[in-house]
């Protein structure tokens, strides 16, 4: 009889912890419950998804745009660089700009100087 009195507060402290680890695990549960109720943030976090759909479209079309980066920067790249080496034909441009302008300025001087000569 020893055994089945033994065997009885046995079972008995097991049910009585198994009742607090449930009642923790409940408690816990509450607690995380009512901490994600009362969180400012929850409102945010409920409308990520709902925000993210929304901006859906916004997203692939700066990925469109993110993958044509590349290529936009090589285009650019090449029409810097034949501007540069336009630079020397530029120049020439500039010094016959000048010349005629130089020359329209005679001109017109001798042409000024010949009339207050009269």
């Amino acid at each position: 009889m020893a055994t089945q009195s033994g065997g009885g507060r046995e079972g008995s402290a097991k049910m009585a912890v198994a009742d607090q680890i449930s009642q923790s695990v409940q408690s816990t549960s509450n607690l995380l419950r009512l901490m994600l109720d009362s969180s400012p943030s929850q409102a945010q976090l409920s409308k990520l998804p709902r925000n993210l759909l929304s901006m859906s479209t916004t997203i692939k079309n700066t990925q469109t745009v993110l993958e044509q980066l590349p290529q936009a920067i090589s285009t650019l790249d090449t029409q810097v660089d034949r501007g540069l080496e336009s630079v020397p034909q530029l120049d020439t441009v500039i010094q016959l700009l000048s010349n005629v302008q130089s020359s329209q300025l005679k001109s017109l001087s001798k042409s000024q100087l010949s009339q207050q000569a009269k």
